[in-house]
C-alpha cells in the first residue's frame, strides 16, 4: 500500500500535518544550520558536539520533504493561490539546501577525524579550508531559503485570510 496515495496520511484526527511540521522545521532547521557552521569553523564546538549535527542533519533532510509532502496535501485541499505557489516553491528549494547540510555535517564529522591522519598535507590544508566553508555555505544558505520559506507561507496564511 502507498501511504502517499493517501490524503488521510498527512492528517491527525482529521486536521492537516503541515502545520505541525512546519514548525518542527521552522526550529530545527536553523538550528542544525548553525551547529553545523560552529562545528565546521570552531574544533573545540566540534569535538562537544560530536555526531549530533549530523544526526540533527539527517533528522532535517527527512523532516523537510515529509512537510513538502504534507504541504501539497494541505494545498489540494484549501486551493492553490499564488502566495501558495510561492510558499510551496521555495519548499521545494529548501529540500536540496538540507541534503547539501547533511554532507557537510558529515564532512565536518569526517574531517575531524580524517585531519589528524593527513598530518601536514596538502591535501590536509585543503580539507582544513574546504570543509568549514562548506558548512557556513550551506548553513547560511539553508537558514536563508528556510526564512523565506517560513515568510511566504506566513503571508499566504495571514494576507489571504
Amino acid at each position: 500500500m502507498d501511504i502517499f496515495a493517501d490524503a488521510d496520511a498527512f492528517r491527525i484526527a482529521g486536521l492537516p500535518l503541515h502545520p505541525l511540521l512546519v514548525h518542527a522545521v521552522v526550529v530545527l532547521t536553523p538550528l542544525t544550520a548553525l551547529a553545523v557552521a560552529i562545528a565546521g569553523v570552531w574544533p573545540a564546538a566540534r569535538h562537544r558536539l560530536g555526531y549530533a549535527p549530523p544526526v540533527a542533519a539527517l533528522l532535517v533532510a527527512g523532516l523537510v520533504p515529509v512537510t513538502v509532502l504534507a504541504g501539497e496535501e494541505l494545498a489540494d485541499s484549501v486551493g492553490m493561490t499564488p502566495a501558495i505557489e510561492r510558499h510551496e516553491a521555495l519548499g521545494e528549494m529548501l529540500i536540496p539546501w538540507t541534503i547539501a547540510l547533511l554532507v557537510a555535517a558529515v564532512a565536518v564529522a569526517a574531517s575531524d577525524r580524517m585531519l589528524p591522519r593527513l598530518r601536514h598535507t596538502s591535501t590536509a590544508r585543503a580539507v582544513a579550508i574546504i570543509v568549514p566553508v562548506l558548512a557556513v555555505v550551506t548553513a547560511v544558505g539553508t537558514i536563508a531559503v528556510t526564512v523565506l520559506t517560513g515568510d511566504a507561507g506566513a503571508r499566504a496564511v495571514w494576507e489571504g485570510v
